[in-house]
């Protein structure tokens, strides 16, 4: 009779200490379809923050998930699953905000500059608004209209180039353009691989050695202008944004701003609907 060998002994799993979980790991994946972000992004869709400031409080532990400290900035949230706090806060959106500021001439569009230059936040100083983001740019030597809101979705409506709307310029150059060259600007240049025009471009008035001119971009690229005067020898001397689409600068002091009433929010709106229509 052959002997037999007696089974082996199970080997025993480890039990795993519930407590010893990362509050940061990622939970398990979730049947259905419900859309999910990371965290850092529902914040910032939120209109509470930046998603730079928003991980930024996540990484301080101000941020909790169904009441777990959670220091994972891309930790996912699945709409209507997840309670958000911030600070003990439920995640409640404030009210949208949609702010017009006349930038002055030589602050920097950004919320902190590495190099220490004064930013355009610095017009809002002491008014206690909520977070807010600059509605695209001007660069630091232009100045002029300016549009901030807490509103994403409104925001990239109006920044994206095939439903944005027209920006109007008045340009200040040290040359007397005539009709061929005004002509060149809309027909557009090419600059190191980006094409560069006008939409309109009409003079306003001249003196002996210096001109105004009014510039219509459909879409803003980096230093736009100035490149693309730049190509004709043309400097520019100052650079005022008058209009975003149908909504004018109009009265508002330098460094001054206010809310937008809703009726120029319809103007805004219908400006990118006609920019839809269009395409």
């Amino acid at each position: 009779m052959r002997n037999r060998r007696p089974p082996a002994a199970p080997t025993a799993r480890p039990r795993r200490d519930p407590r010893r979980a990362s509050a940061s790991a990622t939970p398990a994946t979730h049947a259905g379809t419900a859309p999910r972000h990371g965290l850092a992004r529902v914040l910032s869709k939120a209109g509470l923050c930046s998603r730079t400031e928003a991980a930024r409080w996540i990484g301080e532990g101000r941020v909790t998930v169904d009441g777990r400290t959670i220091n994972n900035p891309e930790f996912p949230i699945i709409d209507g699953r997840h309670v958000v706090r911030v600070d003990g806060q439920p995640l409640d959106a404030p009210r949208r905000l949609h702010i017009a500021l006349n930038k002055p001439r030589g602050l920097v569009t950004t919320a902190q500059d590495e190099q220490g230059r004064d930013t355009v936040y610095r017009c809002f100083d002491g008014a206690g608004l909520p977070w807010l983001a600059p509605v695209g740019r001007l660069d630091k030597a232009s100045e002029g209209l300016l549009l901030f809101s807490n509103d994403p979705q409104w925001a990239a409506r109006l920044t994206d180039p095939s439903t944005g709307p027209d920006k109007t310029y008045h340009v200040q150059i040290d040359a007397i353009p005539d009709a061929a060259q005004l002509a060149a600007l809309c027909t557009g240049v090419d600059d190191d691989g980006e094409f560069l025009r006008a939409r309109q471009a009409r003079l306003l008035r001249s003196g002996d050695k210096t001109a105004w001119l009014e510039v219509v971009l459909e879409e803003g690229r980096n230093r736009h202008i100035r490149r693309l005067l730049a190509a004709f020898d043309i400097n520019v001397l100052r650079l005022v944004r008058v209009g975003i689409g149908r909504l004018p600068l109009g009265t508002l002091a330098k460094g001054a701003w206010r809310e937008l009433e809703p009726h120029e929010l319809d103007l805004l709106t219908a400006t990118a609907d006609v920019a839809v229509a269009d395409t």
